[in-house]
């Protein structure tokens, strides 16, 4: 496994002539592998893709119709999680993708408690002591109900992170009532706290039980895009390189695609001299070498992560004896190198905004986001071919009715085999070519070795948000 996960990440390093090489080689090897393994039937295909599938719908009066979500494994486990939730003492959806690495400990633990860090952030200080008060009372207030929640953390942990939950708490109603409420230095403070919150807790808790579990977190890291969606109001927080994209219908009926997100990498010139306008001169050719942050970590910002963020005392006398010599980076001088502080990007969302795509670099890294968003705008389309013909009204003239007819019958010819829309994504980066679907390849992407299988994909998460146009249109300018 460790072999596998330097492999995909030196690829990602190399230049532009040395990928197109490193391509050519990985085509031969491709080729060979797929000469080895088994092919699968259409059917299996479609049991492997859709194993993970999730679809939520929302009643009631919102701008939030339903969404879709899927996830595809290459590592063992799978380092990426989602995580969507609505937010009860506020109004908003939540929706977030997380892509962990060196493991997926961090990536787990952040998507089971940033939600709760924002929602805290986003009440009103007189509403966050009620909620403080109502804690251990039998009539405690929830500030979230989770969709499609799998994990649990084991019982010493959970405690753990209620207790530094708690003193957030009473730290916001302290600053709170001297602050006007921003909603993106809320989401700013809720990433930034709870990365702090993960030092404190690996370094606190040295002599117990349970450092290990806490090291494993902060010694790991996870990149994360979220968005919170209160009726016309997108807001989108991004750390990393997981992308969020907006699915844009003209009056043409030509679909564009609006990025969200910014990609926190060595491609982003702007972000590279952030870093190195934070570290003296002497330093600016080993700070970003090899387009990598110390000639190591891919993504500029992330949470956890802290052998780039610790100083070096903490580094000598907490992690070395840990994890050896190595683990301390090359050209380690005057750190933190990385940030948790997350871009947040506005959108005032309209009748011509039809979906949001969250999705991690796996799929970023197949297709790109006007592809995407192409494709969803197909599934559309499609997708109303696999139900029954409904009447939306009575008393439905001829003409209207032939009209839906047309639609259906110009649907069937992209008739999706999903019906869910992050299953159609999956389905089309890894098998899709200019002619259709490729089942010979499909099938050869499913059932590469697990040893191999990183060099050719990433995990992905997909989440796909879709809106409803008759709400937007009828919101408040």
């Amino acid at each position: 496994m460790v072999l596998q996960k330097v492999t995909g990440r030196f690829l990602k390093g190399f230049s532009n002539v040395a990928v197109r090489q490193c391509n050519c080689n990985n085509n031969k090897i491709q080729n060979r592998l797929y000469a080895t393994v088994s092919r699968l039937t259409p059917q299996e295909v479609t049991t492997i893709l859709q194993a993970n599938e999730f679809t939520k719908e929302f009643t009631g009066s919102s701008s939030v119709k339903y969404y879709d979500s899927n996830q595809l494994a290459s590592n063992n486990p799978i380092e990426d999680t989602r995580s969507e939730a609505q937010c009860l003492l506020t109004k908003g959806l939540l929706l977030g993708v997380f892509d962990g690495h060196g493991g997926g400990a961090c990536a787990q633990v952040i998507s089971k408690r940033l939600f709760h860090y924002i929602s805290a952030c986003l009440l009103p200080p007189k509403l966050l002591r009620q909620y403080l008060d109502s804690i251990n009372s039998n009539k405690e207030l929830e500030l979230l109900k989770t969709f499609n929640d799998k994990v649990d953390l084991v019982s010493e942990i959970k405690d753990l992170y209620r207790d530094s939950f708690l003193t957030f708490l009473k730290d916001l109603i302290q600053t709170g009532s001297t602050k006007e409420f921003q909603m993106e230095a809320a989401l700013e403070n809720a990433f930034v706290r709870l990365d702090n919150d993960l030092s404190n807790e690996a370094l606190l808790n040295l002599h117990n039980k349970d450092s290990v579990r806490t090291l494993a977190v902060a010694m790991s890291g996870a990149v994360a895009a979220v968005a919170h969606i209160d009726g016309p109001h997108l807001h989108v927080a991004g750390v990393g390189d997981c992308q969020a994209v907006l699915g844009v219908l003209s009056e043409n009926d030509v679909w564009s695609a609006k990025v969200l997100t910014t990609e926190h990498n060595s491609d982003n010139r702007a972000e590279v001299e952030r870093i190195l306008s934070e570290h003296p001169l002497q330093e600016k050719s080993t700070v970003i070498k090899m387009e990598r942050l110390l000639g190591q970590l891919a993504p500029l910002r992330s949470l956890g992560d802290f052998q780039y963020k610790w100083n070096k005392m903490i580094m000598k006398q907490v992690v070395v004896p840990m994890f050896g010599e190595n683990a301390i980076p090359p050209n380690y001088h005057t750190p933190p190198y990385l940030t948790a502080k997350p871009e947040v990007k506005y959108h005032r969302l309209t009748p011509r905004d039809k979906f949001l795509i969250i999705a991690s670099d796996g799929l970023w890294d197949l297709i790109s986001p006007l592809q995407a968003v192409r494709l969803v705008g197909e599934h559309i389309s499609g997708k109303v071919t696999l139900n029954p013909l409904r009447l939306p009204r009575k008393n439905m003239k001829l003409s209207d009715i032939n009209e839906m007819l047309l639609q259906r019958k110009e649907g069937l010819k992209k008739k999706p085999l999903d019906s869910n829309a992050a299953t159609h994504l999956l389905r089309n980066a890894l098998g899709g070519t200019e002619f259709g679907i490729d089942h010979g390849k499909l099938s050869q992407l499913l059932t590469l070795p697990s040893k191999v299988v990183r060099i050719f994909r990433d995990d992905i998460t997909v989440t796909v948000v879709y809106m409803d146009s008759e709400f937007l249109r009828h919101c408040p300018p």
